[in-house]
């Protein structure tokens, strides 16, 4: 049968990145407690595409999830990514894997257990060289440090999230990426608390409180120390109590690729 997407295409304009996505698929994922934890994960897998070929053989982006099945994982990424640009011709391939990693967290004074949920995502890139980043989302909690120094009584806190991204030499966990980001706040977040917890966290966030600076500023400090890390983008924003508006803060340091935005 003919090919058409090897045919010539003579508007002769290359195209950077071409393939699926939002393709839902089972991974396996390093479990630092656990050993492994399975996840389903959502894909996009790109390669690029000279100018002279009319279109990419999409269904190939498929047959390689397929091949390695639940094997996916962030110790055969660039594995997956050699095959992309090997089956499609291509010079450069790109994937992104994102998923929902799950710990068992104990409430802080009853013990009680619970599971939290924090999104994740793998990115890789081959082309003359190759690039990893690990993304994570962190909930935390934060108390204003000018509201409770002008307040007679109490401060306003709310909720708020850190995203954080990191390249590294070697294997990171997962886990210790988040313990870092919820030392940094001013209290972290649990899914199950009882009335000792609850009282437990809201005094905790008192006597600890952080604007969104403090918090990017801590995480940088503490990951410009680290050698094994060699780039990283760190936001934090606060989903503020009283305002209708959210407060934002952004660190990036390292060997810059330009990967500002999750």
């Amino acid at each position: 049968m003919e090919d058409i997407q090897n045919h010539r295409d003579h508007r002769n304009i290359d195209i950077d990145q071409v393939g699926v996505k939002g393709i839902r698929y089972p991974i396996t994922v390093l479990d630092k407690d656990m050993g492994e934890q399975q996840t389903v994960a959502e894909i996009n897998m790109y390669v690029n595409l000279p100018r002279y070929y009319k279109g990419t053989h999409m269904s190939r982006f498929v047959e390689i999830l397929n091949e390695h099945s639940r094997r996916i994982s962030l110790q055969n990424f660039p594995e997956i990514l050699e095959e992309m640009k090997t089956r499609l011709n291509a010079e450069s391939a790109h994937m992104e894997v994102r998923f929902p990693y799950f710990i068992n967290k104990s409430a802080p004074v009853t013990g009680s257990p619970g599971l939290m949920e924090y999104k994740c995502a793998f990115r890789g890139a081959l082309n003359s060289g190759s690039d990893l980043i690990m993304i994570i989302h962190v909930p935390i909690s934060t108390l204003c440090p000018c509201s409770k120094e002008i307040s007679e009584f109490g401060a306003h806190n709310q909720r708020g999230e850190v995203r954080l991204q990191v390249r590294f030499k070697k294997f990171v966990w997962i886990e210790d990426l988040i313990k870092l980001v919820e030392e940094s706040a001013s209290c972290e977040v649990f899914s199950v608390l009882k009335r000792e917890d609850e009282k437990f966290v809201t005094e905790k966030a008192y006597e600890n409180p952080m604007f969104v600076e403090d918090i990017v500023r801590d995480i940088a400090q503490r990951l410009s120390s680290d050698p094994n890390i060699t780039w990283f983008a760190v936001e934090s924003e606060n989903f503020e109590s009283i305002h209708n508006h959210s407060a934002y803060a952004y660190i990036e340091n390292g060997e810059a690729h330009g990967a500002h935005g999750p």
